[in-house]
């Protein structure tokens, strides 16, 4: 079954891989803002957002081919809040995926404008979506649901609140209020924007929402124990970062173990979301268990 998953993943990998780049290219902009789009595009990663968009589809039954544009706007979005995470400003890292952070390499304000350039190119993939499978109404449901998950009410709201929050005590539910937002709620939108294409209904939607904000969240946590367990050579960053810039984690607040032991709480949550809408044993519930298990 890992074969299986392992395959799946190197496939649908593969596909976003190929098309990313092609949205770039072909735009009329001056060379060296395209490159350093490009350069943090390009530099890897798991792909696990648009990954997740095309596993819905398939858990569905449905054709992934619609997805896969979809699929590279949210990694555009995710691409640029990675660009803007690692300027001096905020998080001031040097390294993302094991390579020179955007900013080291194309100066801080070309990164500041390359994160600007993803981030508006990512509406107009899905507003120019040739597949009229792809209906108006999608689209429109697409693009509202991706600024709520995004914008102040989403990933940005919550690395507000996250930079508000370093050198303070957090309480465990402002800690779950900003991974809910920095990290959980675009996580949420890849299933969404899946169920969106597959025309689920308002149950599925909603069980799938669950999922996605359990899935989110244990994300997340694993994020924090990999910060301490994990080793550079796996994460490509440097280990220990969160502590030395005075972030609360879940293994802070909650100690080693008991991260552990809320990571599970939350793989079960997922589960028990899938389960109410018959979703069970499907790629989707594959990748929530790869969750527990993934090294970097």
């Amino acid at each position: 079954m890992l074969s299986e998953l392992n395959a799946y993943l190197s496939s649908r990998k593969a596909q976003i891989e190929e098309q990313l780049p092609l949205f770039i290219q072909k735009l009329d902009a001056p060379k060296k803002l395209k490159e350093s789009m490009l350069y943090s595009l390009q530099a890897g990663g798991k792909r696990l957002r648009p990954i997740l968009l095309l596993a819905t589809l398939h858990s569905f039954g449905k054709s992934e081919n619609p997805g896969i544009s979809i699929g590279c706007a949210i990694e555009m979005i995710h691409t640029y809040s990675l660009i803007h995470d690692d300027l001096p400003c905020m998080d001031d890292d040097d390294l993302r995926r094991g390579k020179p952070t955007n900013h080291k390499v194309f100066g801080e304000a070309m990164a500041v404008l390359a994160g600007d350039g993803l981030l508006t190119e990512s509406f107009d993939v899905i507003a120019s979506h040739p597949d009229p499978l792809v209906t108006p109404v999608m689209k429109l449901s697409l693009i509202k649901e991706l600024v709520k998950a995004a914008g102040a009410e989403g990933m940005v709201g919550g690395q507000a609140a996250d930079m508000e929050g370093e050198n303070k005590e957090l309480s465990i539910e402002e800690l779950v209020y900003i991974h809910k937002n920095k990290t959980a709620k675009l996580l949420a939108y890849s299933i969404k924007a899946g169920a969106i294409l597959a025309d689920a209904s308002p149950e599925e939607m909603s069980k799938l929402d669950e999922f996605g904000y359990h899935m989110g969240i244990a994300f997340q946590i694993k994020d924090d124990i990999l910060d301490i367990e994990g080793t550079v050579d796996k994460i490509g960053k440097p280990v220990g970062s969160d502590s030395a810039n005075h972030k609360a984690t879940y293994p802070a607040l909650l100690t080693i173990d008991g991260a552990k032991k809320k990571l599970t709480e939350h793989l079960e949550a997922g589960r028990e979301a899938l389960q109410a809408i018959a979703l069970r044993n499907t790629m989707l519930e594959e990748l929530l268990e790869l969750i527990a298990v993934r090294d970097h």
